[in-house]
């Protein structure tokens, strides 16, 4: 699947110059350094550098603009095996998606998403970076559908099988949640709307054509 390039193309023509290069790098060091030092001066178990940087309409709306951006930093897990594994995959993931687009549209997807949670963010009070980085592993999983990873690091698997996955529980997770839930979800997921949403309703309406195709056939 291929994202729709018009919008982009004129984008870039215009703003190209204005980027981050390898953000990538700058993302996945940011969260290994917070992890670090959480861990070195705080004693990891008490996380005060999460609690200063997570992302809280009440804090923010009474000066701490800070955390508009540095929840972006916050790593995924406390385990030291786990928080290596997950930057390792970001860095990854984010350094193909990065290759593959270049390094503007790279940022400009990324920052599409992080402005979208922070617009929910301020709507319904609250966001985390989660569906940020799912973004970025769904965007993987169809641009490079036939990837093998191996699922702790053993199991081999495509890597669109795993975005199946997700996918599906981000449905069901759409369904199960309240209106602030499913305008976080939407939101947070804009970037992937805007790169590959053209894409998905040509392809949902040319299933749709083969489905009436055939019963058209069967009569």
């Amino acid at each position: 699947m291929q994202m729709n390039k018009n919008w982009l193309d004129r984008l870039e023509r215009k703003y190209g110059k204005y980027h981050i290069q390898n953000l990538t790098n700058t993302i996945v060091f940011g969260m290994g350094l917070v992890y670090a030092l959480n861990l070195i001066l705080f004693n990891a178990a008490s996380l005060p550098l999460n609690f200063l940087m997570a992302f809280d309409r009440s804090a923010i709306f009474h000066g701490q603009i800070w955390r508009l951006i540095t929840f972006i930093f916050l790593p995924p897990n406390t385990s030291l095996v786990w928080i290596l594994l997950s930057l390792y995959f970001y860095w990854f993931v984010g350094s193909q998606l990065e290759k593959q687009w270049g390094s503007f549209r790279f940022n400009v997807f990324y920052f599409c998403g992080v402005l979208g949670t922070i617009v929910s963010g301020l709507i319904t009070g609250y966001a985390t970076n989660l569906f940020l980085n799912l973004s970025l592993f769904l965007a993987f999983s169809i641009l490079y559908p036939n990837v093998v990873l191996r699922v702790f690091l053993i199991i081999p698997i495509e890597v669109k099988y795993l975005g199946m996955v997700v996918a599906a529980a981000l449905v069901l997770l759409f369904f199960r949640s309240g209106w602030s839930g499913k305008l976080s979800l939407i939101v947070s997921l804009i970037n992937l709307l805007l790169f590959f949403g053209g894409d998905l309703m040509r392809t949902i309406k040319n299933a749709k054509r083969r489905y009436e195709w055939r019963q058209q056939f069967k009569r």
